[in-house]
């Protein structure tokens, strides 16, 4: 009875220990589908993240963007040799048309300083002498022709216009404000004849080379050849020459020195 017992009690420490053996087995098992099964989930997540970490926080060498190439439409437009410019297809600006320069009745319009179809007389002579101050003193403008005078509107030359400043209602009296660039227009026989405004002089009738170069057919160059058609609007600068106490006069009155507006033709039309 004690060998059987002894022999049982071997037999069960056997069967336990393989029993604890097999359990151990399977333990082992589970714990290791387990990290499997964590290690694989561990490095998808891991890959996740590292392209999210390079899209918007990595370095910007780790993003690459891709660029495609420009289609036809986004290619400049660039012309072909032969073709114009812009700039070279605009028609150029004809030259002014001058007239033959006769001198005839006139209508002149200054609209910088209010002057509406003041009409201007053509006389024999010269600026400002006897004849033409009888004709300012109409309240009119007076132009002399002549060998002492100059063309008629739109000639080539000089075109001469005088008009009184305070006296016959004083037609030329905002002159002095007349700036460079304003324009002057004169009507005659049907055509207008614009002329743009290019300088201011002082003329002295008390200086024999003054009077030269205010009426000369190129303003300021006597003997000089013209080849443009331009007009010399003229007025008294009585105001001024008594600011200064210069009170001469000449037998028609008139003081020392005079203002005039030099222009050129630009354009002309029919009116």
């Amino acid at each position: 009875m004690g060998a059987k017992r002894g022999g049982s009690l071997r037999k069960g420490a056997r069967g336990g220990r393989g029993s604890r053996w097999a359990l151990a087995a399977v333990v082992a098992a589970v714990l290791a589908f387990v990290a499997a099964v964590a290690g694989y989930s561990g490095r998808g997540e891991s890959g996740s993240g590292s392209r999210t970490s390079a899209g918007v926080h990595g370095p910007a060498s780790a993003v690459v963007p891709s660029v495609s190439a420009p289609g036809p439409s986004a290619s400049p437009s660039v012309p072909s040799a032969g073709a114009p410019s812009p700039a070279s297809s605009v028609a150029p600006v004809a030259a002014p048309v001058p007239s033959p320069g006769e001198p005839v009745v006139a209508e002149m319009s200054i609209p910088s300083i209010g002057v509406e179809d003041l009409d201007v007389m053509p006389y024999e002579g010269t600026t400002d002498d006897r004849a033409g101050t009888r004709i300012q003193d109409r309240g009119v403008a007076a132009s002399p022709y002549g060998e002492r005078g100059g063309v008629g509107p739109g000639g080539i030359g000089n075109y001469l216009v005088t008009a009184h400043r305070l006296s016959a209602g004083g037609p030329l009296r905002e002159l002095p404000s007349v700036a460079v660039g304003d324009l002057v227009h004169v009507t005659a026989r049907g055509t207008v004849y614009t002329y743009e405004i290019v300088e201011t002089r002082t003329t002295s009738f008390r200086s024999a080379r003054s009077l030269a170069e205010q009426r000369a057919a190129v303003p300021g160059e006597p003997g000089e050849k013209p080849t443009r058609a331009m007009i010399t609007l003229s007025t008294c600068a009585t105001p001024e020459d008594n600011a200064a106490g210069n009170f001469w006069r000449d037998a028609q009155h008139n003081p020392e020195h005079r203002i005039d507006k030099i222009g050129v033709l630009t354009s002309t039309r029919p009116a």
